[in-house]
């Protein structure tokens, strides 16, 4: 069985002179400073105006004796979003009948506002996000490297949403705006989300900070939409790769640890063990499964991957895929992000990636 190897301890012996020291400090710095990062590009003259919204807000700010009234307004300001919201979003069939004598609002709509665990997790959005200036700044900070990578690329408006802990972190509303679920970002000491079925592996996605992560996922998903149809494992695990490779060059401030939700223990293993990893995806003859039920377990967020170890993370072949897409820019420096994803073929896109772990 595969073991994660750990961080022994470093001592010290006392007779080493402080010169000693000094000159394996700077070689320690001289090394982190010249470790291959690459830099990310200046951005600073791309101009982005994000113009969010706080429906979560507007739709707390409602009197729920004159439902109607309030729903006409939120309709002005938000002209696409609101019907999309209750009626697709929600499953309200409400279509714009805005009438208080309508069931669906009396009894559903209205529910959801004054029922007190709706209205506390109301309260408790209110209390995390009096304001999102960090989040805003977090994804206007994305938005210019996307616009860097994708000149024409119309930046979306950002609605700030609430869906009642269905798990549904962002969406993609039908005409563009990106809606953010702001109860799936109350942070994972929130004492509800294991009561909807959340599990403590994913405590880290429910973060505030990982908010950007989603939009951003989401966004290079609704750029290159997989699709399913004959596909095998190694074409998702490529596919995963792309989009981490993707995030790491629109989100270049965060490290790996935080766009694939490991810990730095999990990473640092991941590495020391990553011949056999891939030998073990090659052993099992894995990169040509077409059972998406199988596959899925490879490339989907679990607490390990007791295939390989109990210590391995889950979502390991999309670790491993974006280990492929590394290795692939760097056979090929030239190709631009963009040209990455016309790559299509995964088998031709393993062997010119080189990739080697050995």
């Amino acid at each position: 069985m595969l073991k994660y190897l750990h961080l022994s301890k470093l001592h010290f012996f006392t007779h080493i002179s402080t010169f000693v020291i000094a000159l394996l400090f700077c070689a320690f710095a001289l090394t982190a400073c010249n470790s291959g990062t690459e830099k990310a590009p200046d951005v600073s003259h791309i101009v982005v105006k994000l113009d969010p919204r706080r429906f979560d807000k507007d739709l707390a700010a409602l009197d729920t004796n004159h439902l109607a009234a309030g729903l006409q307004q939120l309709k002005a300001k938000y002209p696409d979003f609101l019907d999309f919201y209750l009626d697709t979003l929600m499953g309200l069939g409400i279509h714009g009948n805005y009438n208080d004598t309508v069931d669906a609002i009396h009894t559903g709509l209205k529910t959801y506002l004054t029922y007190k665990d709706y209205k506390g997790l109301l309260d408790t959005i209110a209390k995390h996000y009096p304001n999102v200036d960090v989040a805003n700044e977090q994804l206007v900070k994305g938005f210019k490297y996307l616009q860097n990578y994708y000149p024409k690329y119309e930046i979306p408006r950002i609605i700030y949403s609430v869906f009642w802990l269905n798990k549904l972190p962002a969406f993609l509303e039908t005409n563009g705006n990106i809606g953010i679920n702001l109860d799936m970002f109350l942070g994972g000491a929130y004492p509800y989300y294991s009561s909807v079925g959340i599990d403590n592996y994913m405590y880290k996605h429910m973060e505030p900070s990982f908010m950007q992560v989603f939009v951003f996922m989401l966004i290079c998903d609704d750029m290159y939409p997989f699709r399913f149809d004959n596909r095998n494992l190694l074409d998702m695990m490529i596919q995963r790769g792309k989009q981490q490779y993707f995030l790491s060059k629109v989100l270049p401030d965060l490290d790996d640890t935080m766009r694939l939700a490991y810990s730095k223990v999990q990473l640092d293993g991941c590495e020391k063990n990553k011949a056999q990893i891939y030998n073990y995806f090659v052993a099992s003859n894995l990169f040509y499964e077409t059972n998406m039920q199988r596959a899925f377990r490879y490339v989907n967020d679990g607490p390990n991957t007791k295939e390989i170890s109990l210590d391995c993370p889950g979502n390991i072949g999309t670790w491993l895929g974006y280990q492929i897409v590394k290795s692939y820019m760097k056979e090929h420096p030239s190709t631009t992000l963009p040209d990455l994803f016309k790559q299509t073929d995964p088998q031709k896109f393993l062997q010119e990636s080189k990739y080697n772990p050995r």
